[in-house]
């Protein structure tokens, strides 16, 4: 996942040729091993498939590494490690929304009627059914436990737009979920 961050690390410059301190690229790299997980957790809500998730992490992350001495001195690079995912996202997104993507086939399900998935995935399914900036307010405020102005902040947007995205989404995840609850934990046949 990291291929192009090896790389920065081996040549010990960033783009443009600058060099990276000893002592920087070693905060990096221990950042990176203690965050790497929950970076990862965060981009698949984000994106809802995990080879996006892992492309938008590694992206974020060197676009972090360009500039770590100033990040890392300023304070909790985490946030600002998360900021530039929400952003990189955000961005994708936006380039996306203007392209048209033709496939020859549609991919397989490996399990088209859905009788073994367990409720994770039937919540993950339902995040990715969200359109993107709801899925992120949904994210950020109850995967990561941000406050209103918090997840705004991360989104560029006001807290009542956070609010209002926040509240449609749930409303969307509660129908979409209830649709396909068991009844009296029993799934019916259909």
């Amino acid at each position: 996942m990291l291929r192009a961050l090896r790389s920065v690390y081996e040549s010990g410059t960033c783009e443009g040729g600058r060099p990276v301190r000893t002592e920087d690229s070693q905060s990096f790299t221990d950042f990176v091993s203690a965050e790497q997980a929950g970076l990862l957790r965060l981009a698949v809500l984000l994106a809802g498939d995990r080879g996006q998730a892992e492309d938008l992490v590694q992206t974020a992350l060197l676009k972090c590494y360009r500039h770590w001495a100033r990040i890392s001195r300023s304070g909790a690079p985490s946030a600002y490690v998360r900021r530039a995912m929400v952003t990189t996202h955000t961005s994708w997104r936006r380039l996306l929304s203007s392209t048209e993507q033709v496939m020859e086939t549609l991919p397989d399900s490996a399990d088209p009627h859905g009788e073994h998935e367990d409720a994770d995935e039937e919540l993950r399914r339902a995040l990715r059914a969200l359109p993107p900036r709801m899925r992120t307010a949904v994210v950020l405020r109850f995967y990561e436990d941000l406050t209103e102005q918090r997840t705004a902040e991360l989104m560029g947007c006001s807290a009542s737009t956070v609010n209002t995205q926040t509240a449609r989404g749930l409303d969307r995840l509660r129908a979409a979920l209830s649709v396909a609850a068991p009844r009296d934990g029993v799934r019916e046949e259909q």
